[in-house]
């Protein structure tokens, strides 16, 4: 496997850039850039030194999804084989959403099945006014299992049976419209939103964060009942006694730069 399928640059400030490197393929998925990426977000979860991972394509294409031709190989295979290709898929996208650090994509050219499962699988996600959106697998014969639940969490079930079932494509801007991102900008204008959402992300404390995640996970689509507000209240105050909670009022109290905010 190689380790240029995935470029990883991590700045001063704690922020990992990771490019998919297939640009002749559009970063086309494989089994080495899914093994590949979901390896990486793995290392950079573990490096406390990382407060954010930003995820891009090389090329003209953030993803055009799955490797056709590796899956039309795969076909010919036995269903348990066939299931395990898929698994190592679905693990990537969990591995991504549930990572306990800020996520961002940024989105340019392609953005198909499996791409469109990146962008939806992250926290947050910018394209470029250029960017093209589309769930094609129906066309294909197949579904675009792994990723579903990625999507109805993200833009709903009304507009999921949509595009479930067309395969049309989307424009940047309907995208944005239905929430599958949150910003759309010029394509030479993308880093520079990605740091306006950078600028507030690095300065909050990376323990709170990853806890601030996990709740939403915990909370969505559950009753308001007596055991989700005793869990909340829990919560909350686990991170009011953290050596990072307390660190984080002192500070504000002091008027002065908590210590994770770096220099």
């Amino acid at each position: 496997m190689s380790d240029s399928l995935v470029l990883t640059e991590i700045d001063n400030r704690g922020v990992a850039w990771l490019t998919l490197n297939r640009p002749e393929v559009h970063n086309a998925l494989n089994d080495d850039l899914i093994a590949r990426l979901t390896a990486e977000l793995r290392r950079l979860e573990k490096d406390s030194s990382v407060l954010a991972v930003v995820l891009a394509g090389a090329g003209k294409s953030f993803s055009a999804g799955a490797d056709l031709k590796r899956s039309r190989m795969r076909a010919d295979g036995p269903l348990e084989d066939n299931i395990k290709d898929a698994s190592e898929l679905a693990e990537m996208m969990r591995t991504l959403t549930r990572l306990a650090k800020p996520t961002l994509a940024l989105v340019h050219g392609a953005a198909i099945g499996g791409g469109f499962g990146l962008t939806v699988a992250s926290d947050m996600a910018i394209a470029a006014e250029d960017a093209v959106f589309c769930l094609p697998e129906v066309k294909l014969g197949i579904i675009p299992g792994v990723i579903s639940p990625y999507v109805i969490a993200a833009i709903g079930q009304k507009q999921t049976r949509r595009y479930f079932l067309t395969g049309e494509r989307l424009s940047a801007a309907e995208a944005r419209r239905i929430g599958l991102v949150n910003e759309v900008v010029p394509a030479d204008q993308l880093r520079d939103a990605a740091e306006n959402i950078l600028k507030y992300i690095v300065q909050n404390g990376p323990q709170a964060m990853a806890a601030a995640k996990e709740l939403i996970f915990a909370v969505a689509d559950r009753p308001i009942d007596e055991a989700l507000i005793r869990e909340t209240a829990e919560r909350v105050a686990r991170t009011r006694v953290s050596d990072e909670g307390k660190e984080g009022i002192d500070a504000f109290l002091e008027k002065r730069n908590p210590s994770w905010i770096r220099s």
